[in-house]
């Protein structure tokens, strides 16, 4: 997938100059001969300089890692560590930190004595400093560990860091007001420059003028033969694949000129009610094809819909998508595929829905079809360029990230899965079952007041997102979950 970036992490140990050198060096060499030998060394950068002990041994570990194209951080406390020049190298350096420390290794030949290294404690003194400074730093749950162990962390740390590398050199493209009564959509920006996102917000009129533009472009054969490819015996509305290739080369056009100094672009498109009238088509499936490049496009202009999207494409590496949680399940398909069968009660299941904006590659099947709900209040001809079909089952991560009205930001992550049971209904459509959703739409989706649109990340991958939002800078209480039996929301009824 393109438009994300590649983490390079360097790998810098420290050490405190009352405890042997020699701990920090050695324990470094392990580490990453650990990494190395489990994870490859392609995304890993080892700082030469032997020991960060002081203020100019943390800038000359700086310049190096610099220099040599690292985008994010570990910094490796050998022993006890510096705590000044420790944390005045995560505040200077230009990208996401880690902090992890060494567990001690033995207690033969005096392996307490002069091979005590003390950074059990030394992590307690680096995390005051932190606060201190204000330096902000991803700590795993566990920081202490072997070499095994902290190779194992500092894989971890690599989809957190990929996704706090990409935020912070994102561009949001959006076209048009959000639809009539789609309030729920229009929240404030403000955040967006607090997390470090640039917004370009345009008109509709603006997209038209381009898409007009690029009528007759060369290159709309070799797209419509490549939708072609995808869909297969699925193309059902053959006649519209011009008009989509001439959509799509607008939008990738459009991104790469007005990208401007970012490096990565998700777009916020606007799909209804006047898209469908003056384009002659529904945009569905067009972006479903750039999400699956790794741009992902909202629909309804949903700006933290696609940087949630967004967020969910770097962390997982993969295709994700948005969709309303949509509908109930109806207890004929309950009775008849699901209880008994799954661990789920009726109303720990639901029908995650969109017109038809999921990627072909997450579907069980699709087809190519006029979007049906639009077409109940306009011709159907021009209602044209969906894809419908059942989303494949598996381990999903329900998840978005959201600024309130009055500007506060907040996020919620809800692991759960697709179940492998027929939908028996139309668009980008899947049975999505959550532990415990219930109360988690109760007591945080409806008390929260998050809108409709959720981003759908295939696998699970809570852990991870949960570290992004909190390096974000989401306070840690607003960020939600689907909490589980005997574990109560604050607005929950201990008498219900």
């Amino acid at each position: 997938m393109s438009n994300m970036p590649k983490e390079k992490i360097g790998i810098v140990a420290v050490s405190r100059d009352c405890f042997p050198e020699s701990l920090s060096v050695n324990r470094r060499k392990a580490l990453v001969d650990a990494y190395t030998k489990k994870y490859g060394g392609d995304n890993i950068y080892e700082c030469p300089i032997c020991i960060v002990e002081s203020e100019i041994h943390m800038v000359q570990a700086l310049e190096d890692i610099k220099k040599n194209g690292c985008n994010a951080l570990v910094v490796y406390l050998g022993n006890f560590g510096p705590e000044i020049a420790e944390t005045l190298l995560a505040k200077h350096f230009d990208g996401p930190a880690m902090f992890i420390a060494a567990a001690e290794e033995t207690s033969a030949d005096g392996g307490l004595v002069q091979g005590r290294g003390d950074a059990y404690c030394g992590m307690l003194n680096a995390s005051y400093n932190l606060k201190l400074r204000n330096v902000n730093a991803y700590i795993p749950e566990y920081p202490v560990g072997t070499a095994e162990e902290c190779a194992d962390m500092i894989n971890g740390f690599a989809p957190i860091a990929r996704a706090i590398i990409a935020v912070r050199d994102l561009k949001i493209i959006s076209f048009g007001p959000r639809p009539l009564n789609f309030l729920a959509c229009n929240a404030p920006i403000k955040q967006l420059y607090n997390l470090g996102v640039e917004i370009e917000e345009n008109s509709e009129l603006d997209l038209f003028e381009a898409f007009n533009k690029h009528e007759g472009d060369a290159r709309i054969d070799d797209v419509v033969k490549d939708m072609e490819a995808e869909l297969g015996a699925g193309n059902k509305k053959p006649e519209v694949l011009r008009k989509l290739a001439q959509y799509e080369l607008t939008l990738l056009d459009w991104v790469e000129a007005h990208k401007g100094y970012r490096k990565y672009v998700a777009i916020a498109g606007k799909c209804w009610p006047a898209f469908q009238t003056q384009f002659g088509f529904v945009p569905c499936y067009v972006n479903s094809r750039l999400t699956k490049m790794g741009i992902p496009v909202s629909c309804e202009v949903d700006i933290y819909g696609a940087l949630s999207e967004f967020i969910g494409t770097v962390v997982s590496n993969d295709t994700v998508t948005l969709l309303d949680i949509n509908n109930t399940v109806p207890s004929d398909i309950y009775k008849e595929d699901i209880d008994g069968k799954f661990k789920y009660t009726d109303k720990e299941i639901f029908m995650g829905f969109h017109c038809g904006n999921t990627a072909s590659s997450k579907l069980s099947f699709c087809e190519m079809r006029n979007q049906m709900i639009m077409a109940r209040a306009l011709p159907e001809e021009v209602t044209n360029g969906t894809l419908e079909g059942d989303i494949a089952p598996g381990e999903i991560t329900f998840f978005r990230l959201q600024s309130t009205a009055d500007a506060q930001i907040r996020a919620y992550i809800a692991q759960g899965e697709v179940l492998p049971v027929a939908t028996r209904s139309f668009g980008s459509i899947g049975i999505f079952a959550i532990p415990e959703m219930d109360r988690f739409y109760r007591h945080v989706l409806i008390e929260k007041n998050y809108p409709h649109h959720g981003a759908v990340a295939f696998g699970h991958f809570g852990k991870e997102l949960y570290e992004v939002f909190k390096y974000l800078g989401v306070p840690a209480d607003e960020i939600n979950f689907n909490q589980p039996k005997g574990m109560m929301y604050k607005t929950e009824n201990p008498f219900a």
